[in-house]
């Protein structure tokens, strides 16, 4: 599923087709995805100027003058592409359509945006945009990770009395909003922490140094354009490329990386997830 950074490469992908422009038709291919479209989506669409794309947590929100924004969710397997702009940012013509091209949206400046997700655990609504916060897919989120809110000191407070391990911790919405599996195995890497450590066993200083190691990790991600492992494709369709910088994930039984280690990358499944880390850096 695409984590944080992914998703922010999406937004700022669309944002260029989208951000100012006019949706002079909208077209619902089917009835819903993970659940149902809202009533009358393609009619509430239709002739609305995105006026901001936003994200929260792992959804894309995009505010309408109309007073409602549309919330994204991408699911396991959904892509937002774009052909057709005018502004040069994309050299694709509209293709033909696919199977799986369940939201189609035609702007006034001649982009296409086209919502495709085979597997259809990707989502959308249509909201009030004042007050979104209290939607039921937002409403309990915890602060973004690269917001001001979110620091060592916040970090440290929100962890040290939890008695489960930390990376089920981090993994938690409620705690910080946007993590997934893959960046918190590198951000636990990076920190030297074990995944498999209860969070009330970790010193408090190595919970506030981990906060900004967070950051980075999900700057450097998005910098380069997420990470592409099975479905994920940026609004242009080309594939990240931060994959290729894993130290630890996915690397079940390769050489750590760190110099002078040794040991291998090993992997254990914690409430259904795989946690890859170094037992020997890891503590």
């Amino acid at each position: 599923m695409p984590e944080l950074p992914e998703v922010e490469t999406v937004r700022t992908g669309l944002s260029p087709a989208m951000e100012g422009a006019v949706i002079t038709r909208a077209q619902v291919n089917r009835p819903d995805l993970r659940w149902p479209f809202p009533d009358r989506m393609a009619d509430r669409l239709t002739g609305r100027k995105v006026e901001r794309l936003r994200r929260r947590s792992k959804y894309i929100l995009a505010d309408l003058d109309g007073g409602e924004s549309l919330l994204i969710h991408l699911g396991m397997s959904g892509r937002m592409t774009v052909s057709g702009d005018p502004l040069g940012q994309f050299v694709h013509d509209h293709p033909a359509a696919e199977k799986h091209d369940h939201v189609v949206l035609d702007m006034d400046n001649g982009a296409r945006v086209t919502f495709n997700d085979p597997r259809r655990f990707g989502a959308m609504d249509l909201l009030p945009t004042d007050g979104a916060q209290a939607h039921p897919l937002l409403a309990r989120l915890g602060p973004e990770p690269l917001g001001n809110s979110f620091d060592g000191v916040y970090l440290a407070q929100a962890l040290k009395f939890r008695r489960s391990p930390i990376k089920a911790a981090l993994l938690d919405q409620r705690v910080v909003a946007g993590l997934g599996n893959i960046y918190v195995c590198e951000a636990l890497f990076r920190a030297g922490i074990s995944p498999l450590r209860r969070c009330d066993r970790i010193a408090s200083a190595r919970l506030t140094a981990l906060a900004p190691i967070i950051r980075d990790v999900l700057a450097e991600a998005i910098a380069a354009g997420g990470s592409s492992l099975k479905d994920f494709r940026q609004a242009s369709g080309e594939l990240g490329y931060f994959q290729h910088r894993f130290e630890v994930y996915g690397r079940e039984a390769e050489a750590c990386r760190a110099p002078d280690c040794g040991a291998s990358i090993r992997r254990e499944v914690q409430s259904g997830r795989s946690s890859f880390f170094c037992p020997q850096c890891q503590r």
